[in-house]
């Protein structure tokens, strides 16, 4: 018979399967304090929680029978993850079950700004009959531009479909394949921006997202646009946002998120063209009932031992497997990071190849610690190892593990190749005795590289001087060069250079060496 604690109020419906359960017994206790916690904790092998209950480290270490904690939400910021993994308790959170949620707050949003019905609704609450001052403008035929086309942001896309509104999107993850199923046109963020009547946000915030819309955007938007945000504050520059919209560029923004919450002095809240609701997405009855649902019903995995995919922390590996592989761990999630941020284009497959003594053992660990580095580029920290391969199969994404005899002059070889629908980037990686994690090869290109900190990729064509030029743009502009790799295959040929360097380079820099005339790429790289 097993034991779950509910520390904070449920749905009942939610709860349902886990009060039905004959091997569950449910004890319901809210509003504990960390000290009551710790005295009962030892009783449970699993605790339910939403955001009041703070899972600190003394409850956790207090925890004697713990197998699992399952959080009714997305966010688990309330629990020590690093405790709780340390402890060997895996920590569940339920991503899905706003997903409906979300989107209809998302679409209800758009056709509040469209229509201007909050501005209206007040007009009439201070007495007033005033219909000239409200007319809007209709859906059909416009261009909805959508910046991430994950769970929430596909069922936006459904909706405006079925408003016979144009979709294009842009997400780094959307193949030909999946966008033709969706009815939806594939498009660079500048693209997108540059097309859409209505723009709205459905990405996480991850530093390749912060500030994805500011003002370089707004300058190559329609004038008259109308933004939405819903997903996550900090995507849209609030200050280029608010500046747009005074100059008249932007016809009005709808947002239910904020950089900062609760955004009390935040002068967008002042702009008659706004309309703002207090991070409401995933207020429904159904959701809270959904995410409840879900939690209950990966708790009961966990516990039974059946499989389970909304896992935030690392699952239990055996020792004498892990005493193997947890040396390739760093590597394998800086070598996933690497290519990911090397690669243009949507994903498609992955495929990581393992050779020398690694052949020998079970490498599954490693893979999804590959996954993780590549798909946590783009989605950010709601990636993990668990549920990197449930996204990547989400998202179409092929992946493939294999094995080979040849060592390649390595006691120990990973090698990831990540195909895209326009190019393909191999990366392989080892541990050296002595010298840790390197990467070996970029691009069937030979180098010896410490896989970390601020670099440079950049291919260029083998001449005299080349170097030397990109250097001397680098230290005229207060970039030191801690170390370069250099790699061809024929003299005179194409070339790679690879720069770690003290700080990160300014977009204006990168466009500067971009510019000469021996180069052909440069991309930076953040490890």
């Amino acid at each position: 018979m097993f034991k779950i604690l509910v520390s904070d109020p449920l749905s009942e419906v939610g709860l349902q399967k886990l009060l039905e359960a004959t091997d569950v017994e449910v004890v319901q206790k809210t509003g504990l304090k960390e000290e009551e916690l710790v005295q009962i904790i030892p009783e449970f092998d699993a605790l339910l929680v939403r955001s009041q209950t703070k899972v600190t480290p003394a409850i956790i270490e207090a925890a004697s029978r713990l197998k699992a904690i399952g959080r009714a939400g997305v966010g688990v910021d309330n629990i020590n993850i690093q405790a709780a993994t340390s402890k060997g308790i895996v920590v569940i959170n339920a991503p899905d079950g706003n997903t409906i949620s979300t989107a209809e707050h998302s679409f209800a949003m758009i056709m509040a700004l469209a229509r201007r019905i909050p501005n209206a609704y007040h007009s009439m609450m201070n007495g007033q009959w005033d219909r000239k001052s409200f007319v809007g403008v209709e859906l059909n035929q416009k261009v909805l531009g959508v910046v991430g086309l994950g769970r929430i942001g596909t069922e936006v896309a459904k909706r405006a479909k079925a408003f016979n509104m144009k979709v294009v999107a842009y997400d780094p993850f959307l193949t030909e394949e999946r966008a033709k199923k969706l009815g939806v046109t594939p498009a660079s963020i500048k693209e997108l921006v540059s097309q859409a009547d209505f723009i709205t946000t459905h990405t996480p915030l991850t530093k390749e997202t912060k500030y994805l819309i500011s003002t370089k955007e707004f300058a190559l938007m329609k004038d008259g646009v109308r933004i939405i945000n819903c997903a996550r504050g900090g995507i849209i520059e609030e200050k280029a946002l608010y500046e747009a919209i005074v100059s008249g560029k932007v016809a009005g923004a709808a947002l239910d998120v904020f950089e900062v919450e609760p955004p009390m002095e935040n002068p967008l809240l002042k702009l008659p063209k706004v309309i703002v609701t207090p991070h409401l997405g995933a207020s429904t009855v159904e959701a809270q009932e959904n995410v409840a649902i879900d939690v209950s019903e990966e708790i009961l995995h966990v516990l039974r031992e059946q499989p389970f995919k909304n896992a935030v922390n690392l699952p239990s590996i055996p020792e004498n497997i892990i005493e193997k592989v947890e040396p390739y761990f760093a590597l394998s999630e800086k070598l996933g990071s690497f290519i990911a941020q090397i690669a243009v284009g949507g994903l498609e497959e992955i495929t990581v190849t393992y050779s020398g003594e690694l052949t020998e053992i079970d490498t599954a660990s490693l893979t999804r610690t590959v996954l993780k580095g590549a798909l946590s580029y783009h989605l950010g920290e709601g990636v993990n190892y668990i549920n990197a391969p449930h996204l990547a199969k989400n998202r179409g994404i092929n992946v493939v593990e294999q094995k080979s005899t040849a060592n390649k002059g390595f006691t120990n070889l990973i090698a990831v190749s990540l195909k895209t629908n326009q190019e393909e980037k191999t990366v392989a990686g080892t541990m050296l005795n002595g010298y840790g994690a390197r990467i070996v090869k970029v691009d069937g290109y030979p180098v010896d590289l410490q896989p970390e900190g601020h670099l440079i990729l950049v291919h260029h064509n083998d001449r005299p001087g080349a170097i030397g030029r990109v250097g001397t743009i680098l230290g005229n502009n207060n970039v030191n060069i801690a170390a370069m790799q250099v790699g061809r295959r024929d003299m005179g040929g194409n070339a790679i250079m690879i720069l770690s360097i003290d700080r990160p380079a300014t977009p204006d820099v990168l466009d500067v060496l971009g510019e000469l005339n021996e180069i052909t790429s440069v991309t930076e790289i953040d490890l």
